[in-house]
């Protein structure tokens, strides 16, 4: 029996727009069910009105995993990274985006819109969304992250 694929919210500002569209689309064309917060245009736009609504999705259990962009990935991560049960982790090359999962059991990936091309992005996206946490030491480690 194959495992359902996780339900995504994703979310992006103006610099991350292009991508946003691009990897939605991707994703969708591979069975994703996805809630998309914006932004809907590249009209400049502030980071968190679009990092927080996909932050809350995850943190009420409306989705299991997100997607942000924007043009360095520090603010959606910030951002995002203020709610709890959020780990969400600026990811740049392959490897960052398999550790992120394995060893974190990050829950969104947020992606430098300016710093990596758009293949790299979608690339890094399905390792991402394919990769399982591993547990073990590592939950350890997780179970620390949030503050009381």
């Amino acid at each position: 029996m194959q495992t359902p694929l996780p339900y995504l919210v994703i979310g992006a500002d103006h610099a991350g727009f292009e991508y946003k569209e691009a990897i939605k689309k991707h994703l969708a064309d591979l069975g994703y069910a996805i809630t998309d917060m914006g932004t809907f245009d590249a009209v400049s736009v502030d980071y968190p009105d679009f990092a927080h609504p996909v932050a809350d999705a995850i943190e009420r259990g409306n989705a299991q995993m997100g997607i942000l962009i924007c043009g360095s990935a520090n603010g959606v991560a910030m951002t995002a990274n203020k709610h709890a049960g959020i780990r969400a982790a600026i990811c740049w090359q392959l490897e960052i985006a398999r550790l992120a999962r394995t060893h974190n059991n990050a829950n969104i990936i947020c992606l430098p819109a300016r710093f990596v091309a758009l293949p790299y992005a979608i690339q890094m996206t399905e390792i991402f969304l394919n990769t399982p946490f591993e547990g073990g030491r590592h939950q350890l480690r997780v179970d620390k992250i949030a503050c009381s």
